[in-house]
């Protein structure tokens, strides 16, 4: 027996329609995608991390603020949670020392967020220079020892950023997943957002006064992962305990 579809047209041209929604919506989806890639590198030159092979990255982003980092740093204490890489504002670490001192005497990493917290992209090379390096100078007074991790302030950066943050002898680190906290999306949003991190991803926290939902969002976060069996890290010990990854600038 056979069967036969007649197609009059108007079911054709409904059923283009279709096919041509089904391919932009395709199309959008996979643009989406693309943009959320975030880490760039150069092909052969220098490279920027966002994850590792194993393990999780816990870093909090500070760039301005007086309330919001005690609180995190309490909790991390409480949840006996030995690791975390904190990326400071060189403007911030000066203003508020004691805070500075206390996550260094509690064993986590600190990174430079730069000094002013401008956006890199926009500046002409030596500014960027000039920022880091300011920042570098604040470390120093300090007594920060060690910082060797560099996180473009806004996120943004380019090959430009890559090539002058090498040559201050910095790694510039980017994340794999964003908690999207800085938009105080509800704390059951913030703890979603992190729940699909993998093994291997540095997870994108900020401790600054801005970021008002993550330090009560934080203990649910921390449930999460000893649930899942995931051991926490700094990022240079990611990148120690395995290869980084990074992709290619176009």
């Amino acid at each position: 027996m056979n069967f036969f579809f007649v197609l009059n047209g108007k079911s054709l041209k409904n059923i283009s329609l279709l096919i041509i929604a089904a391919f932009f919506t395709a199309w959008f989806l996979f643009i989406e995608n693309l943009a959320q890639i975030p880490v760039f590198s150069t092909k052969e030159g220098p490279k920027a991390v966002y994850r590792g092979e194993k393990d999780l990255a816990l870093t909090f982003n500070i760039g301005w603020g007086d309330e919001k980092a005690v609180p995190i740093l309490d909790t991390l204490k409480k949840e006996n949670v030995k690791s975390a890489t904190f990326f400071l504002a060189g403007s911030w670490a000066e203003r508020h020392p004691e805070i500075v001192s206390r996550i260094v005497s509690e064993g986590y990493e600190i990174g430079s967020l730069g000094y002013t917290y401008e956006e890199y992209t926009d500046l002409e090379d030596v500014k960027i220079g000039q920022d880091i390096a300011k920042a570098q100078e604040a470390f120093k007074k300090l007594n920060v020892k060690e910082v060797t991790l560099l996180r473009a302030p806004t996120g943004h950066f380019d090959e430009r950023t890559l090539k002058i943050a090498k040559r201050y002898g910095y790694t510039v680190v980017h994340w794999s997943v964003d908690s999207k906290d800085w938009n105080n999306p509800g704390i059951g949003a913030i703890v979603e957002n992190v729940k699909r991190a993998k093994k291997g991803d540095i997870i994108l926290l900020h401790a600054s006064d801005s970021a008002k939902q993550t330090a009560k969002a934080l203990p649910l976060i921390l449930a999460d992962i000893h649930q899942k069996g995931f051991k926490i890290v700094s990022v240079s010990e990611m990148i120690a305990n395995g290869e980084a990854q990074s992709t290619e600038i176009k």
